[in-house]
């Protein structure tokens, strides 16, 4: 009865919030055209999208916010330290999203922030969460490996923090890529939210996390009511770098670090065919894909953005149900 409460109390009222902002907040936000620019170098064949609302991302984290914190006094659960480090990753990578769509609608600066300020926050933000967990919640620097290689884990003492940096503005970085077609990125972030109350409920008997997973769930479907295929609004960096910060910093909160490679398996594969698409054409002047990011390449050969995001998000459930494997 307490695993029922802690998923659908949350995930019901994160729905219904998402949902009803989304509601009313849409037709707001096209009377006042707050609308996606669809750049040059994008696919041309998306220029119907053009003035599409945007924005969307704040409404789901708000009704993620809302719906834990109700659960969270209801339930009387002891504050738990590691919330701390989650909040610091998920809610600054928001704001990095947030200031970067800021600058698109209303500095009518079409490309946002720039390259390097974005990394500057990105970096700050991976730095301050690794500072947290390190200093406050007491974590190690050994790198659980599950049996691979006949090891459970590998020390890295002082350059588990470089790698850890590196890698987290990276996978950050890919979710904000995968968001580019209706349904996709908030679809795959649905099927990781199901990992994180599986693995909360099943494995670790931690109702903060199970909790926080399904108020995200809650919300992502309230989105995703919305942002289907023809989607009615986007959920813009704010969302995406959103979605990001929030997989990546339950991962590592659950000292599951290299099961993100399984967990964000798309958002990896679609960065990694953004940098072979670019070496490739630097070093031979040829192209890999027809376009990247890699969804972006089977829109090309004939695929439906629907059957895009169905493909990606059956393969995310997967690689969800290995990592689910490896830590059972």
């Amino acid at each position: 009865m307490e695993h029922l409460w802690n998923i659908a109390l949350p995930l019901a009222g994160s729905f219904a919030v998402s949902a009803a902002l989304l509601k009313v907040f849409i037709p707001v936000l096209r009377k006042v055209k707050l609308g996606q620019k669809i750049l040059e170098i994008g696919p041309s064949w998306h220029k119907c999208k053009e003035g599409t609302p945007v924005l969307g991302g704040l409404f789901f984290i708000l009704s993620t916010l809302l719906a834990f914190a109700v659960w969270h006094v209801a339930s009387k659960t002891p504050f738990d330290p590691a919330l701390g480090g989650i909040a610091i990753l998920t809610l600054c990578s928001g704001l990095t999203g947030f200031i970067d769509d800021y600058v698109k609608l209303f500095k009518k600066r079409n490309k946002g922030l720039s390259a390097k300020q974005k990394m500057v926050l990105q970096f700050v933000t991976a730095g301050a969460f690794l500072a947290y967990r390190a200093l406050v919640c007491g974590a190690g620097t050994a790198l659980k490996l599950y049996g691979l290689f006949g090891m459970e884990s590998l020390e890295l003492g002082v350059f588990y923090y470089i790698i850890m940096l590196f890698v987290i503005v990276y996978v950050i970085n890919c979710a904000n890529l995968t968001d580019g077609i209706d349904g996709l990125a908030g679809s795959v972030a649905l099927i990781q939210c199901v990992f994180f109350a599986c693995v909360g409920t099943l494995l670790m008997q931690d109702s903060a996390t199970t909790a926080l997973a399904a108020s995200l769930a809650g919300g992502l479907l309230g989105f995703l009511v919305f942002n289907f295929h023809p989607a009615k609004i986007f959920m813009g960096d704010t969302g995406s770098l959103f979605l990001g910060g929030f997989s990546t910093a339950l991962m590592f909160s659950l000292d599951m670090e290299l099961l993100l490679i399984p967990i964000a398996l798309i958002w990896i594969l679609e960065g990694v065919s953004v940098m072979l698409q670019v070496l490739s054409f630097k070093l031979t002047g040829k192209r890999i894909f027809k376009m990247a990011p890699i969804h972006h390449h089977f829109e090309m050969v004939g695929w439906s953005e629907v059957r895009v995001v169905f493909t990606f998000s059956f393969v995310t459930a997967l690689a969800c149900a290995l990592a689910f494997w490896c830590v059972a």
